[in-house]
């Protein structure tokens, strides 16, 4: 039996999450697949549109085993560290095989461009000479990698996919990486066979359009109306009272918390601030990335100290709870929030408080009271 982990953010879970567990069901016919998802914000800095409660039940209801949650100190940072957070995670839960999305590239192609990244003072000094001219990282690499090999990585997957490979190789873990190609683009508005990214839908979803024939049979209540601009007014508060303080916050360097002082008091929307302070050497993701760490007090000096010290459950069926039954003796396991027993857990209560002040809704009291979904 394989073991089969995933790496998810399910914004919203839609008719191409669906495709990639068909498609796994049908290359392993007798596996088990654990789902590592983020919760409430997400590696781009997006607002989750569905709860991280009900993204367990509907994953489990789609042929997930075990959901787990993917810590928001990991799940909002950039591809490297996204990538460190959550290959150590999977390897604690001890899986064979992690299966990714990818634009346009195969396993062993992101192989091949890994062990260069890794190996070559050349790739490294290529990087350099990329950054000192002011262009942003995921784009210097993408040019050295061009340089060494003709090989182009400048697709969100395909970074996320070397990125994972990398965390692999480095670390020597037993896993094979398996990526399947994506039918649409993170950010394509084409839809094939009713299969739309998840920026599509979500923008659907805010110009009260409707996203039915894009997401699988379910209640289409656990979808909120929600997006980031929502919570421009505490991100505001935050950096005023903060305002000769920014850089203690994780991402805020390079002198960049000028541009912030500078047009904080000019901008009405966090997308309006974003495109103010917006400069060729930091990608919107960065800066978006930045922001959402300003607006949940996330610092450098907590980044710092984190650690993965658990792993939180939030589903399961009877085969994901056989499974943990199989490896709970050689990992942390919890199902709910308990004060002070992990800085990692900490934050996640404090994040969980921030996202349901804007929904307004009894989210955080579920952060200790609610067990993990059982089908």
């Amino acid at each position: 039996m394989k073991v089969i982990g995933l790496i998810c953010e399910y914004n919203p879970f839609h008719l191409g999450h669906k495709y990639q567990i068909d498609k796994i069901k049908s290359l392993y016919k007798d596996s088990i697949i654990i789902c590592l998802c983020s919760s409430t914000f997400t590696q781009r800095a997006d607002v989750s549109v569905i709860n991280k409660w009900d993204k367990a039940s509907i994953a489990l209801d789609y042929g997930i085993d075990l959901f787990i949650e993917f810590p928001f100190c990991y799940a909002t940072q950039g591809a490297d560290i996204f990538a460190k957070g959550a290959l150590e995670i999977l390897n604690m839960l001890k899986i064979d095989i992690l299966v990714f999305g990818s634009e346009s590239l195969d396993s062993n192609t992101l192989f091949k461009m890994a062990k260069i990244s890794l190996n070559s003072p050349i790739y490294d000094n290529l990087v350099k000479l990329y950054l000192n001219k002011g262009i942003n990282y995921p784009t210097a690499l993408n040019k050295a990698l061009e340089d060494m090999n003709g090989f182009s990585i400048n697709k969100p997957n395909d970074l996320l996919g070397l990125s994972y490979v990398k965390e692999i190789i480095k670390n020597n873990y037993k896993i094979e990486a398996v990526s399947i190609k994506r039918i649409d683009n993170y950010h394509n508005n084409k839809v094939i066979n009713n299969i739309a990214s998840a920026s599509y839908i979500r923008k659907r979803l805010h110009d009260n359009l409707d996203i039915d024939k894009y997401i699988p049979n379910y209640d289409i209540k656990y979808i909120n109306n929600i997006d980031i601009n929502m919570f421009y007014s505490y991100l505001k508060y935050n950096i005023i009272s903060n305002i000769n303080d920014l850089d203690k916050y994780l991402d805020v360097d390079e002198g960049i918390e000028n541009r912030i002082k500078k047009y904080i008091n000019t901008s009405n929307s966090w997308n309006e601030l974003v495109m103010n302070i917006k400069t060729k050497r930091y990608t919107y993701n960065k800066i978006n990335r930045m922001l959402l760490h300003i607006l949940t007090s996330f610092t450098k000096e907590e980044n710092n100290k984190i650690k993965i010290d658990y792993i939180r459950v939030l589903g399961f069926n009877n085969k994901g709870k056989n499974y943990l039954r199989k490896i709970k003796k050689d990992i942390n396991i919890i199902t709910n929030y308990k004060k002070n027993i992990s800085l990692l857990l900490d934050i996640e209560y404090r994040i969980t408080n921030i996202y349901s002040t804007v929904l307004n809704n009894d989210l955080i009291k579920d952060e200790i009271r609610h067990k993990p979904i059982i089908k």
